[in-house]
């Protein structure tokens, strides 16, 4: 085996995994295409460029990032210092200078002298396979990976393609839904049957599969929310992004735009259903679906969007029943290359079919700055793991860091990028009404069992 750790891709969770890899002591190729070659997004020539928001969210530990930060503080984590370090004022957030933020890592990844950097294109100049056939490798490619490289992945994964995140729908906390409105069941499975009594289809409905929650709609419940929704905000898209989007995707305030009645034929068909509160079919119907397999978390069927997230709160509460939905993650729609790692990776993000390859970042289905810096942190410390050949690092489901891992690596059918939340761990011992309070709770929990 090579006496280094290879790791491609310079992104946040690239450059986390190269010093947390070197810290220990072992040398790290690090492969970066830039300035080389960019992608569409990229200008910089320094690694951990950020391209979107400056925000790396909330620090406040009733917030799930605001946890997950302070679990990679207590981890010696390389960019969340950074990140401190040249923090701009921004209320609770944490805000970072972009610029003097992606020089400090840099000159951090570059002045180390464990850490070799090559400017080369993997996929194109040199093979994935062809490295991890002499050692371990981490591939750290976030949602522009290049065509070359992308192709190669697509061979190991022996996926099909790899999956576009086009057009996402948003999803809320199963406690946030008004089940004096919501009620379970499938589709053809709630109208009340010719021989049965009003309270043996009542008892049949408090019985259905719970994997779908639905939300019925009056003829005025619906054209105030139809109203609302084709004349909201929608967020622009990158040029490149438009043409490949809208082929595959079709966002609900779109179609919407085609005609007052298209979502009741299409994502809001009232087909099948009765309304428990009044035996009679509803105007309009709203489905959402389980989301994990503790059945906390709900997406809101057909809801892909590209509203703004301010939008998206004040025209989705408008439907019956979600009134006080808790969204845990806001509806996207970007152009975002991930493999299908609830099938092909464990939950040290290691590839089952191949294990001197690892995923980290984007690629990998956790979105957002601090949780591709957090599976850097897992990968880094299980490549390690695997280079010295000791024991797996796996963390507890109880904090942020292993609740993702465990996530992205839990089979399901639906499976979408998920971003930190407090939907993704399991629940209390307690009940707990006060969500901040819960919240808290959870921090705590989480806090005592953060450690390595």
């Amino acid at each position: 085996m090579n006496d280094y750790i290879t790791i491609i891709g310079g992104g946040l969770a690239g450059t986390e995994a190269a010093y947390q890899i070197a810290k220990k002591g072992i040398k790290v190729k690090l492969y970066e295409m830039k300035p080389k070659k960019y992608s569409p997004a990229h200008s910089n020539k320094n690694l951990a460029e950020i391209v979107c928001s400056n925000s790396f969210k909330s620090n406040l530990l009733t917030n799930a990032c605001g946890l997950l930060k302070e679990e990679l503080r207590r981890l010696d984590s390389l960019l969340i210092k950074i990140a401190d370090e040249t923090s701009v004022p921004a209320g609770q957030a944490l805000a970072v200078d972009r610029e003097k933020f992606a020089e400090r890592v840099t000159n951090y990844i570059e002045n180390n002298e464990l850490i070799e950097i090559i400017n080369e294109e993997v996929g194109e100049d040199i093979s994935i396979k062809d490295i991890a056939k002499e050692g371990i490798a981490i591939i750290a490619t976030g949602p522009l990976t290049s065509e070359p490289l992308a192709k190669e992945i697509q061979e190991i994964t022996g996926q099909d393609k790899l999956y576009f995140y086009d057009a996402a729908a948003p999803i809320v906390t199963k406690e946030s839904i008004d089940f004096n409105i919501a009620f379970f069941g499938n589709r053809y499975e709630q109208e009340k049957k010719k021989d049965e009594t009003e309270a043996e289809w009542k008892k049949r409905l408090e019985n259905q599969d719970a994997s779908y929650i639905n939300l019925p709609m009056s003829k005025e419940e619906y054209e105030k929310f139809y109203n609302e929704l084709i004349n909201a905000e929608i967020v622009t898209l990158h040029d490149f992004e438009k043409k490949e989007i809208f082929e595959g995707c079709m966002p609900i305030e779109i179609m919407a735009k085609r005609g007052e009645d298209t979502l009741r034929f299409g994502p809001l068909k009232p087909v099948g259903f009765d309304d428990p509160r009044t035996a009679k079919r509803p105007y309009a119907l709203v489905q959402l679906r389980q989301d994990d397999k503790e059945g906390t978390i709900y997406n809101i069927v057909g809801f892909q969007t590209n509203l703004k997230f301010g939008e998206q709160k004040r025209v989705f509460r408008l439907i019956p029943g979600l009134e006080n939905a808790e969204f845990i993650k806001y509806g996207v729609m970007h152009r975002n290359t991930y493999i299908n790692s609830t099938v092909l990776l464990d939950e040290t993000y290691n590839l089952k079919e191949n294990r001197n390859i690892f995923f980290a970042g984007q690629i990998t289905g956790v979105e957002g700055y601090v949780e591709s810096i957090s599976s850097g942190m897992v990968v880094a410390l299980n490549a390690v793991a695997k280079y010295e050949n000791t024991e797996k690092v796996t963390f507890s489901k109880e904090t942020v860091i292993g609740a993702l891992a465990k996530y992205v690596s839990t089979k399901n059918k639906e499976f979408q990028p998920m971003n930190a939340n407090f939907g993704i761990l399991p629940e209390l011992n307690e009940k707990i009404k006060d969500k901040k309070l819960r919240y808290q709770k959870m921090a705590d929990r989480s806090l005592e069992k953060i450690k390595v």
